[in-house]
């Protein structure tokens, strides 16, 4: 199972995360980061959180809800069939134009979930982590996926290091190999510069 690593400033800055390196079906507990603390009256539970948008929910896709004709919120871990999902929601909802993160633990399939960031980012959807909002693992890279990115201050973020199914992980591989391309790779195509992405990445494999 990977080890875990608190956000730091520069994490803060990135704001993204590697996924699980070819290993679908860890189970991961996680250090949270808040970046100011929260106030006691802000603090919503779990089930609160997701029970408001399952409530204002008007259809659902995978771990998508749709809210309105223009905001869906994510709600769960992502895995191979979430590009799908993503793709149908909007052939029903192509007016969607901002994806909320309410609580957002991560992916079963890394590939897919790039795949699903890169989709995010050609549909030019805005990507809002609300109050309270949730944001882990692989869901790092959904949001760093909008087309903007607004973080409320009471939001939380986890990022980690990776261990694949083989048991190697980052630092097990040589430095210009295929595993560490991929995360690299997507984060300059989400705008990062190549020496961000490189310290970003870094940081998070530094367990």
């Amino acid at each position: 199972m990977r080890r875990l690593l608190k956000l730091s400033a520069l994490a803060l800055a990135a704001l993204t995360a590697p996924l699980a390196a070819k290993a679908p079906y860890y189970y991961y507990s996680y250090n949270t980061y808040y970046p100011t603390p929260p106030a006691r009256t802000a603090a919503t539970p779990y089930l609160s959180r997701v029970a408001q948008a399952e409530r204002a929910a008007i259809a659902a896709y995978g771990p998508f809800r749709v809210l309105d004709d223009r905001t869906a919120a994510l709600i769960g871990v992502t895995d191979g069939r979430t590009p799908a999902a993503f793709e149908r929601m909007l052939r029903d909802f192509p007016r969607i134009a901002t994806l909320r993160f309410v609580e957002c633990p991560g992916t079963r399939d890394d590939r897919a979930n790039l795949a699903l960031g890169r989709m995010i980012r050609a549909a030019g959807i805005a990507a809002v982590v609300p109050a309270n909002g949730s944001v882990r693992s692989g869901a790092v890279e959904l949001a760093l996926a909008g087309t903007t990115l607004t973080i409320d201050d009471h939001s939380q973020f986890a990022v980690h290091a990776w261990l694949d199914e083989d048991g190697y992980g980052a630092n097990d591989y040589a430095a210009d190999a295929p595993e560490h391309r991929k995360y690299l790779s997507y984060y300059r195509d989400m705008g990062m510069a190549a020496d961000q992405a490189v310290s970003f990445y870094a940081m998070t494999n530094a367990t």
